[in-house]
Order: structure tokens, then C-alpha cells, then sequence
């Protein structure tokens, strides 16, 4: 529940918009849109039980589009008192009368902006003093570190907290603003056992603070990954199935919704260009947008333009329903914005009734993915190339850790072919899936 505090911050960014868009319609702007945040919070770092960071942070900034007909202009400024919201205005205005004329340019529709806003929970204080925090990171280092012998250096454990709010308006006469919190802690450490040393980390994030994995547990985590991971080998070249754990498959579908955007749509840089209707996935995979998930990461009521997100099937039974739209470029592909100006809300990727176990099982011999390394990901061909380290694993079972391998496919091929999805659902991010068994893709090593 919102404090006073914030409830007065959130009424200044209201207050701050409101000025900015009458003196918009003043200089003679026909439509206008603002969005302005306010935040603070706490960050600290423990390495080898001292404290290697500590940092207060307080932030907050304005920004303003307007538009004079067809033309468009922007500016922005971290300084809301009533001259600097002024200049930002005048800015504005100024670099609009020389812009370009855009037939796409404009504000969302009128008759798509929110009406409706639900309590998604999403405001949780925490009274977390520095004292409370270094506490909190030392323990959770400690836990890792005393967690096995081989353990023999730290990365540092740290914990972060940010509360703050955001506030959107425009001319169509649409003001809202709502308050949201983030809280954190992750443990990075190594092990060595003779020349060999391994790095591995475990984290949690909510928006609640009692929703966070305790400190100690997350620090023996880490450690307990770190640890498996001493030993890895090479592997030679090969075909094989692959077991995508649920926090690293959640990049497989994140380049899905890239290639889904409007912008990579109509410059047709996207491996998914003229997809809708078609199957793009397995038939058992269904992704759903969910926006108003209480405490979620990615629940919001209005998109960055304002519009009203809804439920909506983005995938069902692996065919294409939906793209990733803001205004702009739905404009731009005579199609109409889909409430995602500023992103998805909370993608919820349908599993299969499984088990972790049971893909282990049933991928029988193959390779389970650790880590990724590297960004070789092209979106508009689908290719698909990047590093990683894992275990392989023989007749169901782990035989041994693997490192300075590269995994190498194509998107298309890697989404149609997701054997199973487990139901170990990771939370913490826009998109929420399970662990992926995928039939077939190539390990390039020795």
C-alpha cells in the first residue's frame, strides 16, 4: 500500500504533466503526451565479508512529446520546477515546427485509452536501512562461502531496493499515475579444485520483500551450482536434444516477441514477417499475454501511450494470433496497437503437465544448458549461435559438467520443435515459463 509520501510524489508528477500539456495546447501543439517517474532506493555490495558498494540513489525525470499536425517533437529534463518544465516545453515545440511530416505520427486513439484500473499490487515498501542491507548480503555471502570448501572466492552478494512511481498523460485528457517497488538479492562466488575454477550465481526479485528467497538460501545456492560445475570437458561436435532451463528458455521467447515488434515487422527484419495464422511453435505451446497479474514484474493497467492492456492470446496450440504493437507502427502496417507501447505485460508460456525430472527423462541422452554466453542472435534470418556451458547427460542421468561449447540452430526450427515444457515456472522477469525439452539442435565443440 502506498505511503504518504509517495502518494504526494505521485501527485507532483500528475501536477508536473498537467502543466506541461497546457502549456502545449498554449504554444499551439494539437496533441501532446508526457510521462514523468520519481524513484529511490538502496544498493549494496559485500565482497569477502566487507563492503565493497554502498549507494543511495534518488531519481526522477519528465518527458514530453508534442505534435504540431503531422510533426513531431521531443524533449525531457530531470528538473521539475516550473522554469525547467517551461524550457522542456518550449523545447519541444520548437524542434516540432521543424520536423517532418509523418502520417503515423499522433497519440494512441482516444477510444483505446485505460478506464478501468484495477489494485495490481505492485507498491511494497521496505524499511531497509544500509545497516539491514549489508546484513542481509553478508549473510548471504557466508552462506556460500562456508558452503563447501572448494568454494574459494567471492564475487560479492548484493541487495537492492527501489520504490518509486510512474505517470502518464496526454491531450486526449488522460491522467494516471501508480506506484511500484523492486527488491533484490543475488550471490556471484567460485570454486577451484586444483587448475580448474567455475563462476555461478543464483538470485531472486519481487516487488514484495517477503516474497525474496532468504538470504541464506540463496547463497548456498549458488554456491551448490558453482560447485557442480568444477570438471566440465568439452564436447565433441554433435546433434542432440537439449534441455533449456526455465530461466534461460525465457530468452528463447524473448526473441520471439523482438521479431513480433512493429518496428522489425515493417522494415521486414523479422524471421516471423507475414507468420499470423500460422504455426510458429509446437502445437502443445500456448502463450498468453496476462497484464494484471497481482505483484507481477510486467502487470501494468495502460501501456507507455496510455492504451488499456487486456488478456490476449499471443500463441495457441503453436499458431501466431497476435503481433507486438504501440501505435506507430500499427499505423504503419494498417493494423491497430495491441497495448504494447513500452513492452509485453507478463507472458505466461503454457507447460506441458511435466515435471524438471520427467524432460531429464525423457531427453534421456542430451545436453542441459548452464549458461549463455555472447548476443549471436539474428532476428531477421532466425539464426541462431551462441556459447554455453551445461552438463551432459547419459541414459537420463548427469555424467558430467561441459564448457566452451556453442549452440547453434535456427528459431523457427528450435520453437517447432519443443518436445515438452515443464512446470517449474520461473517468475522472476515479463515471462513466465517453464524449463524446455527441444528435440534437436547442434553442440559445436572439439
Amino acid at each position: 500500500m502506498a505511503t504518504t509520501e509517495t502518494d504526494n510524489s505521485l501527485a507532483k508528477l500528475e501536477s508536473s504533466i498537467e502543466s506541461v500539456l497546457a502549456q502545449a495546447g498554449e504554444a499551439g501543439a494539437s496533441q501532446a503526451e508526457a510521462s514523468a517517474s520519481a524513484g529511490s532506493g538502496l544498493s549494496v555490495t559485500v565482497r569477502k565479508q566487507e563492503v565493497e558498494t554502498l549507494e543511495y540513489h534518488r531519481d526522477q525525470g519528465l518527458s514530453l512529446t508534442v505534435y504540431f499536425g503531422k510533426r513531431k517533437g521531443s524533449a525531457s529534463t530531470t528538473d521539475l520546477r516550473a522554469e525547467s518544465l517551461q524550457e522542456t516545453v518550449a523545447k519541444a515545440c520548437s524542434l516540432a515546427r521543424y520536423g517532418a511530416e509523418d502520417d503515423a505520427a499522433g497519440l494512441a486513439d482516444a477510444e483505446r485509452m485505460a478506464t478501468d484500473f484495477p489494485d495490481l499490487d505492485l507498491y511494497h515498501s521496505w524499511a531497509l536501512d544500509a545497516d539491514q542491507a549489508i546484513g542481509l548480503a553478508t549473510e548471504c555471502e557466508a552462506a556460500a562461502l562456508g558452503f563447501d570448501t572448494l568454494i574459494s572466492n567471492s564475487e560479492g552478494a548484493s541487495v537492492h531496493s527501489h520504490e518509486g512511481g510512474h505517470a502518464y498523460g496526454n491531450s486526449h485528457g488522460f491522467l494516471a499515475a501508480y506506484p511500484d517497488s523492486q527488491h533484490s538479492l543475488s550471490c556471484a562466488v567460485i570454486a577451484a579444485q586444483g587448475s580448474d575454477m567455475q563462476r555461478d550465481h543464483e538470485y531472486t526479485v519481487a516487488r514484495d520483500p517477503a516474497d525474496l528467497v532468504g538470504a541464506e538460501a540463496i547463497g548456498r545456492e549458488a554456491a551448490g551450482k558453482t560447485i557442480k560445475r568444477l570438471g566440465a570437458v568439452k564436447l565433441d561436435t554433435r546433434v542432440t536434444p537439449v534441455i533449456y532451463p526455465a530461466h534461460l528458455v525465457r530468452g528463447l521467447f524473448h526473441h520471439a516477441v523482438g521479431a513480433l515488434r512493429g518496428a522489425a515487422l515493417y522494415r521486414r527484419a523479422s524471421f516471423l514477417l507475414d507468420s499470423l495464422g500460422q504455426q510458429v511453435f509446437a502445437p502443445h505451446v500456448s502463450i498468453v499475454e496476462r497484464p494484471h497479474i497481482p505483484k507481477a514484474l510486467g502487470s501494468a493497467a495502460f501501456d507507455d501511450e496510455g492504451v488499456a492492456t487486456r488478456e490476449r492470446g499471443l500463441v495457441e496450440s503453436g499458431v501466431l494470433k497476435g503481433y507486438v504493437l504501440a501505435s506507430y507502427y500499427a499505423r504503419k502496417l494498417g493494423m491497430e496497437s495491441t497495448g504494447n507501447a513500452g513492452g509485453v505485460h507478463n507472458l505466461v508460456v503454457s507447460d506441458t503437465g511435466v515435471t524438471y525430472a520427467d524432460l531429464v527423462q525423457e531427453m534421456g541422452t542430451g545436453f542441459i544448458v548452464s549458461e549463455l554466453m555472447g548476443q549471436g542472435v539474428n532476428t531477421v534470418t532466425g539464426d541462431y549461435s551462441r556459447g554455453a556451458t551445461g552438463f551432459w547427460v547419459k541414459d537420463g542421468e548427469i555424467a558430467h559438467p561441459v564448457h566452451e561449447v556453442t549452440i547453434a540452430g535456427n528459431l523457427r526450427d528450435m520453437y517447432k520443435g519443443m518436445l515438452a515444457i515443464a512446470t517449474d515456472t520461473d517468475f522472476r522477469g515479463g515471462i513466465h515459463t517453464g524449463s524446455a525439452l527441444i528435440d534437436k539442435v547442434t553442440i559445436a565443440g572439439n
